[in-house]
């Protein structure tokens, strides 16, 4: 199984933590849809003996296309591409794009998973990320959402700078007022070169503290785990039969192809890129070329990537894998490497997986890098 995913890269305001690839401007759209539609069809070799089950729509922000142009990539893909018959087929969208008109009118299309950036229900964190929407549009989406959707995944953003204990609970706790079966909650991150680190340098905004953000991850593991969510992922939780498709098939090493601009791909041995510059990626498509860079994964690259995803998950690292795929010499290497976070409880091997304690997922990146081997190649 494989699946497909469809960066749209346009959103209505600049995010100030964000640092994916998008525009403000809408000038470009229909020649972009014109150009994904023609990428999604040049790169249809690729998947010959391969079928998908999962469509993601990411960005930027998708919901800021019309129905038209959604329906007509699904369709450019269903001609294209071997689906199953019950695809996961996600929309990534603002609450201030889903108004009860265009709720429904989404719920006609084959989209069947709505992933909505929430991130906060309290004016002054939604002010400080300049998000779009306000809080009563993000409650009111969601309360017009679940009727119409069974699958809603939203996203919420803890260690914000001025967030108490109190309302990070608060947070967490509107959000499962609503019966959402899935919650993806990430950290505030300050990436380089966007507006959030400039307002930190500058003074108006404090720096994000990682003790914070450690409390606040643990009360969420804790107040999501004693409502019944799993916790699959370092930064996602879900109902059983709730988990993402898309985003575990990229834990489990499955193959994916990225569509549009700054969009990724993965085919288990090389990964490709593509150029993130809404311009030249469309003139490159419109003369039938991809324009893509790749690199070939080594076997030190393939171990580091299932280190890394596999200790962010309830999968885990199997050691067996290690051996079987990598070799003895890389399993020797982390067994060595692994002794201190055995030792420090961070880290436990049962039934022959290695898997973070409860202590250390909070850290698990960090046991991760720890873990790499760098210097067999």
């Amino acid at each position: 199984m494989a699946g497909i995913y469809i960066h749209i890269p346009f959103c209505k305001q600049a995010c100030h933590y964000c640092d994916f690839h998008f525009s403000t401007s809408m000038k470009k759209k229909g020649e972009m849809i014109l150009a994904l539609a023609n990428e999604i069809k040049l790169r249809k070799r690729e998947f010959e003996n391969e079928i998908v089950e999962t469509i993601y729509f990411g960005g930027g922000t998708p919901s800021i296309l019309q129905i038209t142009d959604l329906r007509f990539l699904i369709e450019t893909v269903y001609d294209n591409y071997l689906i199953i018959e019950n695809p996961e087929i996600t929309l990534e969208a603002n609450p201030d794009d889903l108004n009860e008109d265009r709720i429904i009118e989404l719920s006609k299309t084959k989209i069947n998973r709505l992933s909505i950036g929430i991130q906060s229900f309290f004016e002054d964190d939604l002010k400080l990320m300049n998000r779009a929407h306000n809080a009563e549009e993000a409650k009111k989406c969601l309360e017009i959402a679940t009727q119409y959707f069974d699958t809603i995944s939203l996203d919420l953003i803890y260690g914000i700078p001025g967030m108490t204990n109190e309302i990070w609970k608060k947070n967490i706790e509107i959000a499962l007022s609503f019966g959402i079966p899935h919650i993806s909650s990430y950290a505030l991150t300050v990436e380089p070169k966007t507006a959030l680190q400039k307002l930190i340098q500058s003074g108006a905004i404090e720096n994000p503290n990682d003790e914070v953000a450690q409390e606040h991850f643990s009360i969420l593991v804790e107040l999501l785990e004693a409502n019944e969510f799993i916790h699959y992922e370092l930064s996602n939780f879900g109902k059983a039969n709730y988990f993402s498709k898309n985003n575990s098939s990229y834990w489990l090493g499955k193959k994916y192809i990225g569509i549009g601009p700054s969009a990724h791909s993965y085919n288990g041995i090389s990964r490709s890129w593509n150029v993130s510059n809404n311009s030249l990626y469309i003139k490159a498509i419109q003369e039938n070329q991809l324009p893509n860079e790749e690199e070939t994964l080594t076997i030190s690259d393939r171990y580091n990537e299932y280190i890394m995803t596999g200790l962010r998950t309830i999968w885990g690292v199997s050691l067996d894998k290690i051996e079987t795929e990598f070799g003895i010499t890389y399993l020797d290497y982390l067994m060595k490497q692994v002794q201190k976070f055995l030792h420090d409880d961070l880290v436990i091997i049962k039934d022959n997986v290695l898997k973070p304690t409860k202590k250390g997922k909070f850290l698990t990146d960090g046991i991760a890098s720890d873990l790499f081997y760098l210097n067999l190649e």
